[in-house]
């Protein structure tokens, strides 16, 4: 082998080196990415959990720990006999069930049509319902009390959740038709040449196609009502939602009761999420994400 050869080689062997070390580079740095992004986000969880369930010396100290020390259930065993949860729970868990499985029955049939509109038509459309959530909730929510107030809905369920449609629908919206806008629009034809009319077409055909999709919106308006605070400060007088039980124990200062109401309210939300996370796909909201 003459030396224009080797020496062709070894530039051959260099470049496959420095390409094969830019690729762990590049593997290291997203698993780095990737590791501080879980850790963002469960390390408060586990902070939660931990004040919940640890002595008070441990967590009033000037250098507490960051692992349980003195594991205790007294601060669970205080917020379970005050008998004060099970009613918020129940309130939130029927207000955000109804207002999802409402939104989807307001929401899916004018996102079909919005979706079968014209492009420029159909973006002015879109962009019409999202300017309702340009305005700031506080500003709504008195005026809206105050009608709800005339209307006898004031501490109830129902009010509650026509308050949680105002802004969850348009939400749900914009994901529906970005689902029904990925249906080809060539399968209802052909189960229009097959027999079917176009009611059968949607019943058929459509709807079975958009299913995942509404079901990832529906459970994104169920966590956007759980979560819900500002409706509920205006109307919820006799019977609060979980937040607002949690903001109350917080003014009230006790950190540790508070924790303990605060997980309360996230274990819920993990176990839908963890149950239908198999509908939380990228593939069912893309289609939302083009215009």
């Amino acid at each position: 082998m003459n030396t224009s050869e080797q020496r062709g080689l070894v530039m051959a062997e260099h470049k496959i080196s420095t390409k094969l070390l830019r690729h762990r580079l590049n593997q290291g740095l997203r698993f780095l990415f990737i590791a501080l992004t879980i850790a963002f986000i469960l390390v408060p969880i586990l902070l939660l959990f931990k004040i919940s369930v640890s002595a008070p010396q441990d967590i009033l100290t000037q250098h507490p720990p960051f692992l349980i020390k003195n594991f205790t259930w007294n601060h669970w065993k205080k917020v379970l006999a005050a008998g004060h949860i099970w009613v918020p729970l129940w309130k939130s868990t029927v207000v955000a069930t109804f207002v999802a499985v409402l939104g989807v029955l307001i929401a899916a049939p004018a996102a079909y049509v919005i979706s079968r509109l014209p492009r420029n038509i159909k973006y002015g459309v879109l962009l019409a319902i999202f300017s309702t959530r340009m305005f700031p909730e506080v500003g709504i929510a008195l005026p809206i009390s105050v009608t709800f107030v005339r209307w006898g809905l004031v501490d109830t369920n129902l009010g509650l959740v026509l308050a949680h449609l105002i802004k969850v629908l348009p939400l749900m919206a914009w994901i529906m038709t970005g689902t029904f806008d990925s249906i080809p629009k060539d399968l209802e034809q052909a189960a229009l040449v097959d027999g079917c009319d176009k009611g059968q077409a949607l019943l058929k055909v459509v709807l079975p196609l958009s299913m995942a999709g509404m079901a990832a919106g529906s459970i994104l308006c169920w966590l956007e009502s759980w979560n819900e605070f500002t409706y509920a400060v205006y109307l919820c007088l006799a019977e609060s939602t979980l937040p607002i039980k949690t903001y109350y124990y917080v003014r009230r200062g006790n950190w540790f009761e508070s924790a303990a109401y605060a997980v309360f309210l996230t274990i819920p939300v993990m176990i839908v999420t963890f149950v239908l996370q198999n509908y939380l796909k990228s593939d069912y909201l893309s289609g939302a994400l083009k215009y």
